[in-house]
């Protein structure tokens, strides 16, 4: 069984345009690298999936993943316009091609296109969680709204030690 790390909308267009706890970032960022490095070393698949609704050339650099969280060139790139990333994309194709079963959910804005995306991946089939310490909320730059409306966070650890070894 194949995984995919899916890393929503972690750009500097959010990012640096809201007020989040720089601590909660790097940390965040660091679990995301973690998580995102074992996958990678075990044959499986990181997504970074980036909003371009109302992408210009002029503000072409913002729409730029920020720079706390590691891309490699084996890495996937989706664009969308909407906050469920399956949603008129080519995600769920690029997901089957691969053969991946499993989605990990991790990024900005856990109660927006985190969650919706989420959602979406288990609309189309695959059996998804949130990754618990990956999300960043844009209220008050913790996962409290997803925590409390949504029983789907829990620490992926134990299942990616069991996948990955």
């Amino acid at each position: 069984m194949r995984i995919a790390l899916l890393i929503v909308d972690m750009q500097k267009k959010f990012i640096c345009n809201e007020d989040i706890d720089r601590a909660a970032l790097i940390q965040t960022s660091e679990y995301i690298n973690q998580i995102a490095d074992s996958l990678r070393a075990n044959g499986h698949y990181v997504v970074h999936i980036r909003d371009v609704e109302d992408w210009t050339e002029e503000t072409a650099d913002s729409y730029e993943m920020i720079a706390e969280v590691k891309t490699e060139e084996s890495d996937l790139h989706i664009s969308k316009l909407y906050s469920n990333a399956f949603w008129h994309t080519e995600l769920e194709l690029t997901l089957r091609e691969r053969n991946v079963q499993f989605v990990i959910v991790a990024g900005y804005a856990s109660e927006y296109s985190v969650l919706f995306t989420y959602n979406g991946a288990r609309e189309q089939g695959f059996k998804s969680v949130i990754l618990q310490d990956g999300i960043i909320c844009r209220k008050d730059n913790r996962p409290h709204y997803t925590v409390r409306e949504q029983p789907v966070i829990y620490s992926a650890k134990p299942f990616l030690a069991e996948a990955i070894g």
